[in-house]
């Protein structure tokens, strides 16, 4: 693939505006990707919002304002506001536009990235706002994915703490290598200093056990996600799972 050519259309000066007040100073900057348009509560006034080409169109629905588009137009070919700073990239790239907004958070000093609207669309840039999320981590920066159904965190020698919630599920995923000392405590299915690799999928459909179920990890990059179970309802019949029309023969199973 062909390198990055383009210049930031705007001087670096603008890019860094903003970031005055760095030093000594925990920043969240909000990635919001050009998947599928989800709502996401929780973005704070202090966040340093990035937008990442059709993620422009989706900061509007979301009732936010970008501080930066970075974009290479493939996906939105809308005016921009005169007050946003543009990183204008072109499609000929090895990064995708979500990755360059990660190398920017990192570049930055900021040590949380909360991705928005990153899920959904084309599987092959969900799979890379996937492995995006892996590269942040591994950069030391907390990093979460956050949609209407579906939460994710990748975690890194730590553990984190997920209160109960009904109508979800619970599920881990070694995604780069082997998670080894996984345990998981107040789950209904629970682990101790266990070894998940991304070659077969155990930690799947859990549910909670407690009020609270803490999930840890050792060594490797572990992948917690949180999906709504709300619209999965249960097939009963063959004509339920056929076509609009149902099967003409009404048989079930």
């Amino acid at each position: 693939m062909a390198s990055n050519l383009l210049k930031p259309s705007v001087p670096d000066s603008r890019l860094q505006e903003g970031f005055t007040d760095m030093q000594g100073a925990t920043r969240r900057c909000v990635i919001v990707s050009g998947g599928t348009f989800s709502p996401v509560s929780g973005i704070s006034e202090g966040d340093f919002i990035i937008a990442c080409d059709s993620g422009y169109a989706h900061c509007a629905h979301l009732g936010v304002k970008p501080d930066l588009l970075i974009s290479d137009f493939d996906s939105y070919d809308g005016s921009v506001a005169p007050d946003i700073a543009v990183d204008r990239h072109i499609p000929e790239k090895d990064d995708t536009d979500t990755m360059l907004a990660v190398r920017y958070a990192i570049e930055q000093g900021f040590s949380e990235i909360l991705l928005c609207c990153a899920l959904g669309g084309r599987l092959d840039h969900l799979l890379a706002n996937l492995q995006t999320m892996i590269y942040a981590r591994r950069k030391g920066l907390r990093v979460s994915l956050l949609s209407e159904d579906t939460e994710i965190y990748a975690l890194h020698s730590e553990t984190l703490a997920i209160p109960r919630r009904e109508g979800w599920s619970l599920s881990l995923f070694a995604m780069d290598g082997p998670c080894r000392g996984v345990t998981i405590r107040g789950a209904y299915y629970p682990l101790d200093h266990a070894e998940l690799l991304p070659s077969f999928p155990l930690g799947v459909s859990n549910r909670w056990a407690a009020e609270k179920a803490l999930v840890s990890v050792e060594e490797g990059i572990l992948m917690v996600i949180l999906s709504s179970l709300q619209r999965e309802e249960p097939v009963h019949s063959i004509s339920e799972a056929s076509s609009p029309g149902g099967d003409p023969h009404g048989h079930t199973i």
